[in-house]
């Protein structure tokens, strides 16, 4: 099978027009052309907008969001949906690098979030600095709340292909070879096998996330080949805590995932992902976390990174993993949103491994005045804080999508503070 690569053609403007094409890093969008992605009887509507890095626009009530990519004439792009499983595998893929598209608009059990394009919030949320072609949607008369999420879902990803198709013939900005796990032991000598474990949440219809087209509830944790999640493989039907979602686009791009492909031949070997659902139940967890762990240490792992989906029991699922990974002698180390308080004094973890380290991706509960923007995109209110969606609003962390990325796609840093010297008391000699 050929080294699967990357074919990146980076976006620096976005525009409507009569037709898509892409030319000199601009992707020219057809106005009809994102109506006919979403045709769909559960849809009375659609209506695009354009959202790009530094504009004062907010967009309320996202839901998923999906990186343009393409395989080309042959297709295999989000196999499960658009695409069969059994077609071919690695080779070339096309990416609008720089681009998204994003559905916007209720839905039953979203809760609801936000990108600021500019502010504060622009600083937090990874879909800020990305020229958005935003889709809002009216539902038909009659159609199912699920009908209509499949449709939008629908939409999205046939509209991210059409867009990615416009570059297949473009010289690329850059050619991307994806390194593939080592099955075997490294041969040059020591470097360990570091790999990473994906919970992905499957709590039902708006909280559900899909790999080939289906749910991965009822299902063992699986090891899957690092370039069909590039090809979408892995879609979001998630729309809980929006700051701590992974939208589609995440996934396609899985942050752990392209670390360890960084780092491969330095100072570790890629070893492999794998992907596992988050159960309700706790026996049901329990069973997963020991299973993940047999199948990390019969795959040879001699380290995992573990990430999650969600908020609440999930951090329950983190901490079984972790724990079941250290007993069968596999170092894991988790990525952890905090929960600690406006303060950060709070008690910061819902449940937490008994050993081991951890990293935090930030405060869920940590608050963010927003200035008031000139346009809104998603609706006509921020509901969650009951004001005009262009106001300006202090919320927390939580509100602002993808901003704690348990996944690691987040934009907060960590920096060094100076030691306080000692204060001098009265008195003192």
């Amino acid at each position: 099978m050929p080294v699967p690569q990357r074919i990146v053609h980076e976006v620096n403007a976005v525009e409507f027009g009569e037709a898509t094409r892409y030319r000199q890093r601009r992707l020219v969008v057809g106005s009809d052309e994102v109506a006919a992605a979403f045709a769909d009887a559960a849809l009375a509507a659609v209506r695009p907008h354009l959202a790009s890095p530094a504009e004062r626009v907010r967009i309320v009530k996202p839901l998923d969001v999906v990186e343009p990519r393409s395989r080309g004439p042959e297709g295999g792009t989000f196999p499960g949906w658009l695409a069969p499983i059994n077609r071919s595998r690695g080779g070339q893929t096309h990416v609008l690098r720089g681009a998204a598209v994003l559905a916007a608009g209720y839905l039953p059990r979203n809760q609801e979030g936000l990108v600021d394009m500019s502010g504060p919030a622009a600083d937090l949320s990874p879909f800020s600095r990305t020229h958005n072609i935003v889709v809002e949607f009216d539902p038909a008369e009659d159609a199912s709340w699920a009908d209509v999420d499949a449709a939008v879902r629908r939409g999205l990803l046939r509209l991210a292909v059409h867009l990615a198709d416009a570059a297949v013939d473009a010289e690329p900005d850059a050619v991307e070879d994806l390194a593939q796990p080592h099955r075997a032991v490294d041969p040059t000598g020591g470097l360990p096998r570091v790999g990473a474990i994906t919970n992905l949440q499957t709590q039902g219809a708006f909280k559900d996330v899909f790999v080939y087209g289906r749910s991965m509830a009822g299902s063992l944790p699986t090891l899957i080949d690092p370039a069909e999640v590039d090809d979408g493989a892995v879609v979001s039907g998630q729309y809980g805590h929006p700051a701590l979602r992974n939208p589609t686009y995440v996934h396609q791009n899985h942050p752990v995932v392209a670390a360890l492909r960084a780092r491969d031949g330095d100072d570790l070997r890629f070893a492999g992902l794998v992907l596992c659902p988050e159960p309700v139940e706790q026996a049901g967890k329990e069973l997963m976390s020991e299973h993940a762990a047999w199948l990390c240490r019969a795959a040879g792992f001699d380290a995992v990174i573990v990430t999650k989906e969600g908020a609440g029991n999930a951090d329950n699922d983190l901490a079984l993993k972790v724990d079941a990974l250290e007993a069968a002698g596999v170092p894991a180390v988790p990525l952890y949103p905090e929960l600690s308080g406006p303060d950060g004094t709070g008690p910061p973890l819902v449940a937490g491994p008994r050993r081991g380290s951890l990293v935090s991706t930030g405060n869920y509960d940590q608050r963010v005045s927003l200035p008031a923007v000139e346009r809104a995109l998603g609706g006509p209110r921020l509901d969650v804080a009951d004001v005009e969606a262009t106001a300006a609003v202090e919320v927390p962390v939580a509100t602002i999508l993808g901003a704690l990325s348990p996944l690691g796609a987040g934009r907060f840093t960590c920096r060094s503070t100076p030691p306080q010297e000692e204060p001098v008391q009265e008195g003192a000699a």
